[in-house]
């Protein structure tokens, strides 16, 4: 019987039911009303956005995302480098190299909000 409820469909359609009967039961006892007028504006972590100026470009956002993404990359690698005297001194390269990409990525985000 344990085995069948650890099925994948059986177990899904067990959450299912839970989730469903959930939502079923939160919405009897949410709070009724009109919607606030804020409700469909952009969030922003429960504070008002910041006057259009001091904003980041979709281009200084995604120069970011691509900083982060790097150094993401970088950790991943590194993390899987044999303790090899020779695989070493790759990996110091590596870290030479990805350095000077963070690093120019990151002047670059610096110098556009400056503008």
């Amino acid at each position: 019987m344990l085995k069948i409820l650890l099925s994948p469909p059986i177990a899904f359609i067990i959450f299912l039911l839970l989730v469903s009967a959930a939502y079923v039961y939160i919405q009897r006892h949410t709070a009724k009303g009109l919607d606030h007028p804020e409700k469909y504006l952009p969030y922003s972590g429960g504070q008002k956005l910041p006057p259009k100026e001091v904003r980041l470009s979709y281009k200084t956002f995604f120069r970011l995302g691509l900083l982060f993404g790097i150094v993401h990359v970088a950790v991943l690698v590194l993390a899987t480098v044999p303790l090899r005297a020779d695989s070493l001194l790759i990996a110091l390269l590596y870290v030479v190299g990805l350095s000077v990409s963070a690093f120019v990525l990151a002047r670059s985000a610096d110098d556009e909000t400056e503008e």
